[in-house]
């Protein structure tokens, strides 16, 4: 099963992140005022608001909905059951894009699938000069991606785009492109834990039959907007890897770079297209 699959804490990766972000919210404080404040007692109202979110959570309820907020690569995202929650693993993804930029000056990347907007947003924050492009097909997630911009103070582009259909001509051509694409076979939604599939938009984890509709059609339709030698990287889900690289493959792309995630799992894959 997939990790998108599974409860948040199951690894107890991100326990304390929970931790911390119930408390802030039942105690209206920044992390910031939290750690100035660890040593000071929490009020009954505190400690009754902590109480009622631990009991959602022990009924299934994703923190990042109890609180409305998660953190992604280092930083404060709004989160709302219009959009996936963020995992650690999909750090990779962002990690990979930050370190292939770095340098580079004004570049223009597009973040397709976007969601909350996590991993374009990362990359905007480490690559300031960066030129970056946030697209989903989902009206509400984009709202979410607008409100995490403004409150991170980043100067993002964000598009209404399905990426199962041709781009526009008018978005012209990136040096990179990230996707985190829905991947779960549609027949596995059901065997979803709870937390994900009772809470999480449905959307945003089908990837149809096989888990690779997205795949197939960015590859075939969005990878055109890459400049000449541009890669794209592309978030996978468990055992995808040589499903992903034949997709990639029939549309000429190839010279495959694979990198793992914190458990040694193939995560993501970069390609670039490779001219005849």
């Amino acid at each position: 099963m997939d990790t998108r699959a599974r409860l948040l804490p199951v690894d107890g990766r991100t326990a304390p992140m929970e931790a911390r972000y119930m408390v802030m919210y039942a105690a209206g404080k920044t992390h910031e005022e939290l750690v100035r404040d660890y040593s000071m007692y929490a009020g009954d109202n505190v400690r009754a608001e902590v109480e009622s979110m631990l009991n959602r959570r022990l009924g299934g309820e994703p923190p990042a909905y109890i609180t409305g907020a998660w953190e992604f690569y280092g930083l404060p995202l709004i989160i709302t059951r219009d959009v996936l929650i963020p995992r650690m693993d999909t750090e990779v993804l962002a990690k990979a894009a930050i370190g292939r930029l770095d340098g580079r000056g004004a570049v223009r990347v597009l973040d397709l699938c976007a969601g909350s907007g996590c991993v374009g947003l990362a990359v905007a924050h480490c690559v300031p000069e960066a030129k970056v492009t946030l697209a989903d097909n989902s009206e509400s997630a984009l709202k979410v991606a607008k409100q995490n911009a403004r409150a991170l103070g980043l100067t993002v582009s964000c598009i209404y785009a399905d990426a199962l259909k041709p781009p526009s001509p008018r978005l012209g051509s990136f040096d990179m492109i990230v996707c985190n694409p829905p991947y779960i076979p549609s027949g596995d939604i059901e065997r979803l834990d709870a937390s994900v599939k009772d809470y999480e938009p449905i959307a945003a984890l089908d990837g149809g039959a096989d888990g690779l509709d997205f795949y197939r059609a960015v590859a075939k339709y969005w990878s055109i907007l890459l400049k000449n030698g541009a890669p794209l990287l592309f978030e996978l889900g468990i055992g995808q890897l040589e499903a992903v690289k034949r997709v990639c493959l029939r549309e000429s792309l190839a010279a495959f770079e694979t990198l793992p995630d914190t458990a040694g799992i193939d995560r993501v894959l970069v390609t670039r297209r490779v001219e005849i």
